[in-house]
């Protein structure tokens, strides 16, 4: 634990910034999961830029989870151990892809960004001027999400009119 480090936290407790992203890095452990999963199961139209999408997004969920671990590791914190944990300590949980139709996966992962976008910008607001170093930290995360969300929105948004553009033309 690095002291100078930590005594430039104003008004709260590396203690507190630890919970939080601890919470945080299982999120990211999970969506790492998820993205990596729903890119070998995914079935249907365009699927091959659905996986391009997912296992790009993975790599990023994955590269999150080692930047919130190295920054709990400055406060004098232990990312969680053990992957039992996840779920239990997570903000966002897991939805598996038990139906695998693209769009239906697609729908679960803009869930998943929206609430990292949620849970990301809730930190922000609680480190903002304590507690600089995380807020620098989950800004630069903050803003993967949020491309990730439009990223998958747009994809989505494409197949569903490429759908409506074939019934159309069908009938």
């Amino acid at each position: 634990m690095a002291k100078r480090g930590i005594s430039i936290l104003k008004g709260i407790e590396a203690e507190t910034v630890t919970e939080l992203l601890n919470k945080a890095y299982c999120d990211e452990w999970l969506a790492y999961y998820q993205y990596f999963i729903e890119s070998k199961v995914v079935k249907g139209l365009m699927k091959d830029a659905a996986i391009a999408e997912l296992d790009q997004h993975a790599a990023d969920e994955l590269r999150h989870a080692n930047m919130v671990a190295g920054r709990i590791l400055q406060l004098g914190g232990t990312p969680v151990l053990h992957p039992k944990d996840w779920l239990t300590h997570s903000n966002c949980g897991y939805d598996a892809p038990e139906n695998p139709d693209v769009l239906t996966v697609l729908e679960q992962a803009i869930k998943g960004e929206q609430c990292a976008i949620s849970v990301y910008s809730n930190i922000l607001d609680i480190t903002r001027e304590k507690d600089i170093i995380t807020y620098d930290l989950v800004s630069q995360i903050l803003a993967d999400e949020v491309e990730h969300e439009e990223d998958l929105q747009a994809l989505y948004d494409d197949i569903h009119e490429f759908i409506a553009d074939i019934k159309k033309n069908i009938h």
